[in-house]
């Protein structure tokens, strides 16, 4: 759900009223609508993971969001700015207790920026994700300090969130994205950490949604889950939060491997705080261990590295913790790994 949430509902232009339309049913067929759909208002491809090095860990994110800025789309100019496209990247070293990240901005066009209609093809700059005939996505990102050249294979088909790729996201039938997930991605190939290079192997998930609304005004922020366990299954859980730290909106799905998905009724997905963080740079004191109750069990999730804090402030203004954490079920097994997000603990998300 992931900061692309809260990033794009604290940019100004892209405020929007209670009174926006439902979405229609989904209606998602690939590899069609793996590319960009022009005809929402925001949309985002964000791909996490973990991949080992020997017996090195790392932890790793890289997230392309499009942004259709309403006011710019009858414009004749060239440089009129009718999209907008973000990035952020990020690695997490859990040996060295750091996390390395960078951030890209640009309008689309002028072979600067771009989110191809007809396939994944994303390009920010130096930076790319890009998907090929065969289904495997590349992504290359080169930032100051750090960089990868990674790989991801499907092993698994799509996994479609919500009523068949249609997901609520709060009370009113409007605050819905169209959303799907690829878990268990074969990920391969290299990063570098100061110009280091390290080859990796491991694994990935994808989320890609697009929506025109989807926060109800009263939610703050909200606490995600994507996970890939070690036996094949996939697990997604989130909640959006109210201000007073209650439960505004959950949801989530369970699918073992090679059974159909188990999609989660508002009220199956509870999230319950047990360990805390304070970042020095924020002040925010987030949850970085959580008892997440499922209808598929109840885990634990714990951040391998408290400090995943990431600071947007230079390209959207967000403040988000977003970061590897580790999966264990209610007999006290280490069961899997996935990515942790907290949005919201900053800063109150303003529509």
């Amino acid at each position: 759900m992931i900061a692309r949430r809260s990033i794009l509902r604290a940019l100004p232009w892209l405020a929007l009223g209670s009174d926006v339309h439902a979405l229609p049913p989904a209606n998602i067929e690939f590899p069609r609508d793996h590319a960009s759909h022009l005809g929402q208002r925001t949309e985002w491809w964000y791909i996490t993971g973990r991949v080992l090095s020997g017996a090195r860990e790392f932890g790793f994110q890289v997230t392309f969001f499009r942004s259709r800025v309403d006011a710019a789309q009858s414009m004749q100019s060239r440089f009129a700015a009718k999209q907008l496209i973000f990035a952020h990247a990020a690695i997490a070293d859990v040996d060295g207790k750091r996390l390395w990240h960078d951030q890209r901005i640009a309008r689309e066009g002028f072979d600067v920026a771009s989110a191809a209609t007809d396939q994944m093809r994303l390009k920010l700059r130096d930076w790319s994700l890009v998907r090929d005939t065969s289904g495997a996505m590349t992504a290359h990102v080169v930032a100051s300090d750090f960089a990868f050249d990674l790989r991801f294979s499907p092993t698994q088909s799509e996994l479609l969130q919500g009523d068949h790729g249609l997901s609520r996201k709060g009370p009113l039938p409007g605050q819905s994205s169209y959303y799907y997930s690829e878990p268990q991605l074969d990920a391969s190939g290299s990063i570098s950490l100061q110009g280091k290079r390290i080859d990796v192997a491991g694994r990935a998930w994808l989320d890609h949604e697009w929506s025109d609304d989807y926060l109800a005004p009263q939610a703050v922020g909200w606490d995600w889950i994507g996970m890939n366990l070690d036996d094949g299954s996939a697990l997604m859980a989130f909640r959006l939060r109210n201000a007073d730290g209650s439960t505004l909106w959950d949801g989530g799905a369970f699918r073992a491997r090679g059974h159909d998905a188990y999609i989660f009724s508002k009220g199956e997905a509870e999230f319950s705080a047990q360990r805390h963080w304070t970042s020095p740079v924020s002040g925010a004191r987030y949850p970085v261990e959580w008892i997440v109750r499922t209808p598929a069990d109840f885990y634990r999730v714990s951040a391998v590295v408290d400090n995943q804090e990431l600071d947007s402030r230079m390209s959207t203004g967000a403040i988000y913790w977003e970061g590897l954490a580790r999966l264990v079920d209610s007999n006290g097994r280490l069961v899997g790994h996935g990515y942790l997000e907290m949005t919201g603990y900053a800063h109150r998300l303003r529509i």
